[in-house]
């Protein structure tokens, strides 16, 4: 019994040291002064003026998850969400501080039923999940000074990237490690009225 121990103790310590051994590897080297060790990514392809979008909550006196369009207002400088072609809210491209890519596993309603309920099937919906990708935004107007974090749920990865990069390009942000966000003299000039 002792020896069986001693050689599942052995095992688990050389599996421990495999482990750290593998992760001592050398790292590679960036010119990226923000995210050093990162690797050039390449630019995702424009996103089209107008993209399906579920608007998450976030913005101040619109709290209900509504399924509509984003689109890119470039004549307004501005970011538009509509339902059934109404503009419902935008958020200025100059009030946009921050803009991430944000991808969170979740279990689809029949699975969530199915694992409900007592039978053989239970255990098996449990592990069903599907990824989601959303785009969240940090704001802060200057004309109403209100402020506040967005969410919007987009089609798939390759949407998320592209409007990301562009509503980037768009609102002057700059990538920082995998987040966009706009520089402190951009914001403090953002948070002072033209005189």
């Amino acid at each position: 019994m002792r020896t069986v121990s001693r050689i599942i103790a052995l095992a688990l310590l050389a599996g421990s040291l495999a482990g750290v051994a593998l992760a001592q590897r050398p790292r590679s080297v960036s010119s990226d002064p923000v995210r050093p060790g990162a690797t050039a990514m390449p630019t995702p392809a424009p996103a089209p003026p107008t993209v399906k979008a579920k608007y998450e909550g976030g913005v101040f006196g619109y709290d209900k998850k509504l399924d509509g369009t984003l689109t890119f207002d470039d004549a307004n400088n501005r970011l538009v969400f509509r339902k059934a072609q109404k503009e419902i809210l935008f958020i200025p491209y100059g009030a946009v501080t921050s803009a991430f890519a944000d991808t969170k596993s979740r279990r689809p309603k029949a699975a969530t039923v199915v694992g409900s309920l007592p039978s053989i099937f239970t255990l098996p919906a449990q592990f069903i999940k599907h990824k989601v990708q959303y785009l969240t935004l940090q704001y802060r107007d200057p004309d109403t000074n209100a402020s506040g974090v967005t969410s919007f749920k987009l089609e798939n990865k390759e949407m998320l990237a592209s409007v990301l990069n562009t509503l980037a390009v768009k609102a002057s942000l700059m990538p920082r490690g995998d987040i966009y966000v706009k520089r402190k003299q951009q914001d403090d000039e953002v948070a002072k009225p033209d005189k």
